[in-house]
């Protein structure tokens, strides 16, 4: 039998291909069935004779009474390990969808397809095809220490989740740890910070964009995308180079970013909004802010930052001309960073408040950037939501 922690998309596609689990959430107060027949059970109720291997969903922190109970502890990606076919996994900070999508795209007739974070989860996979591309959270590299990738392709890894992992060196050895695994034949495509790592992997280590589009051979102005996904372009050109010896420019081109990734659009007076609320973390925000830095930005930022110093953030936005709008559990930290670097900030605490003075202000000589820096958890059920709110308050007002 299989414990199950978290009652989330993971690990409910387990329950429903495996059957016979026992389901442990914290929403759970007393015990009942799923429709599969398996059993959800309140935490309290857990002992290990009730199963041989522990399975949690990717995000169930590790210090949770559960995680520390456990005696078999098992990834998601450690108990499919036997039915994993050639797969490359994609890690780093930022640009994890972006650059499995696109590796998807190029791949598409080569019988691969995509999951992990992202898509499907590995329960749902079909192992008949040839190549699995597995976007890999640091949650899920934290729980994994058996199965290992044919191809890792590793993005600059910043500050990021350090509430859940416990500060930044354990965050970064959650996805490098799979360099301790990988075997001799494999490759691993990482920032030049990681070269002398150890592993059996082949390292290609990168300094940047050009730099890697010079190792590949490819020729980086015949590429249309613009920073931050340029990287992400490059990285899965990189993988369609080292397995198939192909450089496909036009068919990379034909790519389309998702919704809610620098996504600009204008309201019907002509004005332009960028809805990046995946801007989750610092790195992405400062990302964003390099794009418009030559603008005048109406700044909407704000959330849960996990704990995560917002310094280099304001370090680099000292420089520009913007003036911030605070909304999201971290509004007064916002505001007491704005003022010392004399930057003119509004606490809004609410999305909604922050658009209903944005619409005052913005004019065809401003941008409104959504980039939070943050989680949306604090308010919102997804950056998706949170997203589609921005958008609506945007269209809506003008």
């Amino acid at each position: 039998m299989i414990s199950l922690f978290g009652y989330g998309k993971t690990t409910k596609a387990i329950a429903k291909k495996e059957k016979n689990c026992v389901i442990f959430d914290d929403k759970f107060k007393k015990e009942s069935l799923d429709k599969f027949g398996n059993r959800l059970v309140p935490p309290k109720m857990f002992t290990t004779c009730m199963s041989k291997i522990q399975i949690p969903s990717p995000g169930f922190p590790p210090n949770h009474d559960l995680i520390k109970q456990a005696d078999n502890l098992v990834s998601e990606y450690d108990f499919y390990k036997h039915k994993i076919p050639f797969s490359i996994w994609i890690s780093g900070t930022n640009g994890k969808t972006t650059t499995t999508q696109m590796v998807e795209h190029l791949l598409a007739n080569r019988k691969a397809i995509s999951g992990g974070n992202i898509g499907e989860p590995l329960a749902n996979l079909d192992p008949k095809k040839a190549i699995w591309i597995l976007e890999s959270s640091s949650f899920t590299l934290h729980y994994t220490k058996k199965a290992t990738p044919n191809i890792y392709l590793l993005l600059p890894i910043k500050p990021d989740h350090l509430s859940w992992h416990g500060n930044f060196e354990k965050y970064e050895e959650s996805k490098l740890n799979v360099l301790n695994r990988m075997k001799e034949g494999s490759i691993a495509v990482v920032p030049k910070k990681y070269e002398n790592y150890l592993t059996h992997a082949k390292l290609i280590a990168y300094v940047n964009e050009r730099d890697l589009a010079l190792r590949f051979g490819i020729n980086i102005d015949k590429i249309e995308f613009k920073p931050p996904f340029l990287l992400d372009a490059i990285l899965a050109m990189s993988t369609d180079k080292i397995l198939f010896n192909t450089i496909n420019y036009k068919k990379i081109n034909s790519f389309k970013t998702d919704e809610h990734k620098l996504e600009e659009f204008r309201d019907s007076c002509g004005r332009i909004w960028v809805n990046d609320t995946k801007g989750t973390n610092v790195d992405a925000t400062i990302e964003a802010f390099k794009r418009y830095k030559d603008k005048k930005i109406l700044s909407i930022l704000g959330g849960d930052d996990k704990g995560v110093s917002l310094d280099p953030l304001f370090a680099m936005l000292k420089s520009l001309h913007v003036k911030i709008f605070a909304i999201g559990s971290n509004t007064d930290k916002l505001v007491n960073l704005s003022h010392k670097i004399g930057k003119e900030v509004k606490a809004c605490y609410k999305l909604e408040k922050a658009m209903s003075l944005v619409q005052k202000e913005h004019s065809s000589q401003t941008i409104v950037l959504f980039s939070p820096a943050a989680s949306s958890l604090d308010q919102f059920s997804s950056y998706v939501s949170r997203g589609e709110l921005f958008k609506k308050l945007a269209l809506n007002g003008s």
